[in-house]
C-alpha cells in the first residue's frame, strides 16, 4: 500500500480512483462498512482505492480543548486500512490555512482534479469543508456534471445505538474493553517500545514488560487479559496492569505494564501491540507486598482459565 503525506500540496497521488474521506478515528465497524465497500467496487472497477484522511484530527486544530483523545495512531490507521484491502492513503495536513478550505475547492481540487474519483462513498451523515458545510447533497450535486458517483452509507447499529468513536472511546475510558471490542470488531490495543523499569515485576516474581506508549486513550485503571503481539508477530497471551500502582510508590503518571505468560525472552527497543480482551479487576491498594503478589498469582490464573475457555481473536 502506498501512503501520500501532504496530500492537498502533492502532484503525484493516484488517479482514476474509488475513495472515500474522513477521520476514520479506530476504524470501527461502522467505518469499515465505508471501506469495504470501496475496496469492493475499486476490485470490480479496476480502479485504485484510496482512503482521504486528516493528520492531526480536525478538532485538535479548531478546537483543542474540547479535541478527542484518539483511539488509534496514525501508522495504526494505516496498517488497518491495508488489512482490508486499501490500495493508497492520502493524509491531508490539518492546519490553519487548510482549515478555511471550502467544501466546493477541497472537493473539486483533491477528489475530482488530482484523484480523479470516479466512485465516492462517505457516512449518509458526512460533513466537511469549512464551517463543515459540505454534505452528501452538495458532493452528489458537484459529481453529477462529471458522471460520478456518490454514495451515501448509513451507519451501522449495535444495540439499538449507533456505532461511533465516541462510543467506543467512552467504552474504554470506562474499562469495559469488551464492548469496545465489540464495536471495532477487534480488541482495542495500544503500541509503544519496551523500556526499562524498576524491574519491580521480576523481583515480585511476575516480570513484566513496560512501554513507552504512543497510543492517547488508556482504559480505566485496572488489570486486564490482553494479547502482546511484538512486531506483528503471533499473539501472546499476557496480564496487562494499567494504572499508578498504588501498592508500591504510586506513580505519577499511569503506567502499562504486562507479564506474557509463559514468555521468557528480551524484549527491550522492540515495538509491541497490547490488545485488551477484558478486564479482571479494577486498580486497589493491597495491605502488603505479600498481598499483591498473592493478587497477581490469582489474576494470572484466572487469565489461563478465560484463555483455555474462550479462543483467541
Amino acid at each position: 500500500m502506498r501512503v501520500f503525506k501532504d496530500a492537498w500540496n502533492r502532484g503525484d497521488l493516484p488517479s482514476g480512483t474509488v475513495a472515500t474521506v474522513g477521520n476514520f478515528d479506530g476504524l470501527h465497524r461502522g467505518q469499515q462498512a465505508i471501506i469495504g465497500m470501496v475496496a469492493k467496487r475499486s476490485a470490480e472497477l479496476g480502479l485504485t482505492s484510496v482512503v482521504i484522511t486528516f493528520e492531526p484530527h480536525p478538532l485538535k486544530i479548531l478546537r483543542p480543548a474540547t479535541a478527542p483523545l484518539r483511539l488509534t495512531t496514525p501508522d495504526q490507521k494505516v496498517a488497518l486500512l491495508e488489512k482490508m484491502g486499501i490500495d493508497a492513503v492520502a493524509i491531508v495536513d490539518f492546519e490553519q490555512e487548510f482549515a478555511s478550505t471550502s467544501a466546493k475547492q477541497f472537493v473539486e481540487q483533491l477528489l475530482f482534479e488530482r484523484l480523479d474519483v470516479r466512485e465516492l462513498f462517505v457516512g449518509s451523515k458526512f460533513l466537511f469543508g469549512r464551517d463543515r458545510a459540505g454534505d452528501l447533497a452538495l458532493l452528489r450535486d458537484l459529481a453529477g456534471a462529471s458522471g460520478r458517483r456518490v454514495s451515501g452509507v448509513e451507519e451501522v447499529v449495535d444495540g439499538g445505538e449507533l456505532v461511533s468513536s465516541t462510543r467506543v472511546r467512552a467504552a474504554v475510558l470506562r474499562g469495559d474493553v469488551e464492548e469496545a471490542a465489540r464495536l471495532l470488531g477487534r480488541p482495542y490495543s495500544v503500541v509503544g517500545g519496551v523500556v526499562h523499569g524498576d524491574a519491580m515485576g521480576r523481583r515480585l516474581g511476575w516480570p513484566t514488560i513496560n512501554m513507552d506508549l504512543i497510543n492517547e486513550l488508556l482504559p480505566s485503571f485496572g488489570v486486564y487479559r490482553s494479547l502482546a503481539r511484538v512486531e506483528g508477530g503471533e499473539p501472546l497471551p499476557a496480564v496487562t496492569n494499567v494504572g499508578l500502582r498504588p501498592t508500591l510508590h504510586s506513580d505519577s503518571q499511569p503506567t502499562l505494564e504486562s507479564h506474557l505468560l509463559d514468555f521468557d525472552g528480551d524484549l527491550y527497543g522492540r515495538s509491541v501491540e497490547i490488545g485488551l480482551l477484558d478486564r479482571l479487576r479494577g486498580e486497589r491498594r493491597f495491605g502488603s507486598v505479600t498481598e499483591l503478589k498473592e493478587q497477581i498469582a490469582r489474576d494470572v490464573e484466572e487469565a489461563r482459565r478465560r484463555f483455555a475457555a474462550t479462543p483467541w481473536p
